[in-house]
């Protein structure tokens, strides 16, 4: 299968986590604006269809901090290039309420269709940067019931991560 993906580590995570080898197609489908990642996955492969023509996957991320009314969601990758983590950590002082939701939506072209799968992993924003900045909020998210940032526990993370959770319902339609 084809993950359309410019992101070496995404595709690593998720050939992990399907336990199979991908080809990467590195293509760059506008996004557009929007609040929900679904919304975004969507009009990304509708995008791709002329390009790649026969099966692929592409995801897109949006991480929600509920205090925030689920700012910055799907502009994530935005937030990221202008304030990093830093600049959220620093738009959380003083909040007590640091609930967050990391969501994945994984669109599926099967040939026909596209299909588009979700997960949903909660937790909280912490009060520091802890572990390798290496992937997106990896270092300042905790998984609900945990004491260790996803990037403290890359394990753990690879175990319950809302990247998994969209992957094992793919599998179960694509692969059953």
């Amino acid at each position: 299968m084809i993950f359309v993906t410019g992101n070496k580590k995404k595709l690593a995570e998720t050939e992990l986590i399907l336990g199979m080898k991908l080809e990467q197609r590195d293509l760059d489908p506008p996004e557009i604006q929007a609040d929900d990642c679904v919304e975004v996955v969507q009009a990304s492969a509708e995008w791709l269809l002329p390009f790649v023509g026969e099966p692929f996957i592409h995801e897109d991320a949006s991480f929600h901090i509920h205090a925030l009314k689920g700012f910055p969601g799907a502009y994530f990758k935005h937030v990221m290039q202008t304030i990093g983590n830093e600049g959220v950590l620093k738009l959380m002082e003083g909040i007590e309420d640091r609930k967050a939701t990391a969501r994945l939506a994984i669109a599926y072209y099967d040939g026909e269709k596209i299909r588009v799968f979700v997960g949903e992993v909660e937790g909280k924003i912490a009060t520091e940067i802890r572990g390798p900045q290496e992937f997106g909020w990896d270092p300042i998210f905790i998984p609900e019931g945990r004491e260790k940032t996803f990037a403290e526990d890359m394990e753990y993370k690879h175990e319950v991560s809302h990247r998994r959770k969209a992957l094992e319902k793919l599998r179960e339609i694509v692969y059953k």
